[in-house]
């Protein structure tokens, strides 16, 4: 028989490169990562406070309360009491005298203005209230 010539196209196409043996690797590459893989324990590198072992004979007092500033459609409320502007700033102003770091939680509905939020940003800015917590509710 025969044997025929094959006659070439200018074309020349890429050779098949077989897939199987590559994944093969990769797979093999994946199991010996993850078998040889060190996880750091990150709790053994935390730095922790403790309290110091000595009593101190100094008296323990507790922070005051988290003061809670409700803004409405229809008026604020102070620790579910409301109140006026005048109001606001004379509590606020004697709150911040008694303690200035207190913790102010401001609660503002959906259907509030934000000309109420700037003006009881503006009071506890000028009483001096400095620890502010804005949160938005339904």
């Amino acid at each position: 028989m025969a044997k025929r010539e094959h006659k070439r196209s200018g074309l020349d196409l890429p050779a098949e490169l077989p897939m199987t043996p590559m994944i093969d690797v990769v797979f093999l590459l994946l199991i010996y990562f993850l078998m040889t893989l060190q996880p750091i324990d990150i709790f053994a590198h935390m730095d922790v406070s403790r309290p110091s072992q000595e009593r101190t004979d100094r008296e323990f007092t507790p922070p005051p309360n988290l003061l809670r500033i409700n803004i409405f459609h229809d008026g604020i409320t102070i620790n579910d009491r409301p109140v006026t502007r005048p109001d606001m700033e004379r509590i606020l102003g004697r709150l911040a005298e008694i303690h200035a770091r207190q913790t102010v939680l401001i609660l503002t509905s959906v259907h509030s203005t934000h000309d109420q939020l700037i003006g009881v940003l503006d009071v506890c800015s000028l009483v001096g209230l400095t620890n502010l917590s804005v949160v938005s509710t339904n």
